[in-house]
């Protein structure tokens, strides 16, 4: 009996007779998909909406749509969070929501800062990384207390006091930043 290479580059599954279809990680036809989604890039279309409207032109105090930057940033990551099921799917799902969101926020921040300053950072870019930041912490609130609620069986239960949390801890690191 010879072995033939070709057969390397053809599944078990075909060689055997049986063609399994691939599990798809991600199907997109599911509502709790679309919500995960939305929640990782709440915080972005928020400060892409802000920063195309009106950016800043100064970066001396935390203004209203910076606080509304983080706190989105921190709440769409506990939304992302509730529609996982179990401690460790949801503390991860939260964090890293929120950490990609930060990731993006501050990288709008750069594209969308139109001059570049030598010595110190352009407004646009100094409310994003405020907002990323501020969103960040409450996020990692949001991830303790959704690992915390995650066995509860209604998401809504999961999703309110991880978004309320987060909320409030995005906002004040935001007026202790800026």
């Amino acid at each position: 009996m010879t072995h033939d290479p070709a057969d390397d580059l053809v599944p078990v599954s075909v060689r055997l007779g049986e063609v399994v279809p691939p599990e798809d990680p991600e199907d997109w036809t599911r509502p709790l998909t679309w919500v995960a989604a939305f929640g990782m890039l709440a915080g972005p279309i928020v400060a892409l909406a802000w920063f195309l409207v009106a950016p800043p032109e100064d970066a001396a105090a935390a203004l209203l749509p910076t606080y509304l930057v983080a706190t989105s940033l921190a709440a769409g990551a506990a939304v992302t969070g509730a529609t996982q099921v179990g401690a460790a799917r949801a503390f991860t799902a939260t964090l890293g929501a929120g950490l990609f969101a930060a990731l993006v926020v501050v990288i709008l921040g750069v594209v969308m800062a139109g001059e570049r300053q030598v010595g110190s950072a352009s407004p646009t870019l100094a409310h994003a990384f405020a907002a990323a930041a501020a969103g960040v912490a409450g996020t990692a609130d949001a991830a303790i207390v959704a690992a915390a609620l995650a066995r509860l069986p209604s998401r809504l239960v999961r999703l309110v006091p991880a978004a309320i949390s987060a909320i409030v801890v995005a906002a004040i690191l935001v007026a202790v930043l800026l």
